[in-house]
């Protein structure tokens, strides 16, 4: 009986904390320009993110990978209206430097 009751609350205990890995998950972001991630050029369009908990891979319309970076996965205390793209344009570039994924608590820094 006891052990019955302990593989339960294993088993309970597993699935609770396996949501617990902030933004994990598939997204999608509309860049309006030109844009850049390490690197890469990124032309205006829409676009499929596949974030973990360490790396983001970037994949365009027709499902071709075009960049995987490492990032830092940040959850904030409120949930972002709508997803925002951050830029550094100190280069003359749109060099994304974060991701505020709307309808979430996670926001994306590139590293």
């Amino acid at each position: 009986m006891f052990t019955k009751l302990a593989l339960i609350l294993g088993v309970v205990a597993l699935v609770a904390s396996a949501g617990t890995v902030p933004g994990v998950g598939h997204y999608t972001v509309t860049l309006s320009q030109p844009s850049v991630i390490q690197g890469t050029a990124l032309k205006a369009g829409d676009y499929r993110l596949v974030l973990t908990a360490s790396k983001v891979t970037i994949i365009n319309e027709t499902g071709k990978t075009l960049v995987e970076a490492p990032v830092t996965v940040v959850t904030q205390d409120k949930k972002f209206d709508g997803t925002v793209v951050g830029f550094d344009t100190a280069t003359g570039k749109n060099v994304i430097t974060e991701i505020r994924l709307g309808g979430t608590k996670t926001k994306i820094k590139f590293n």
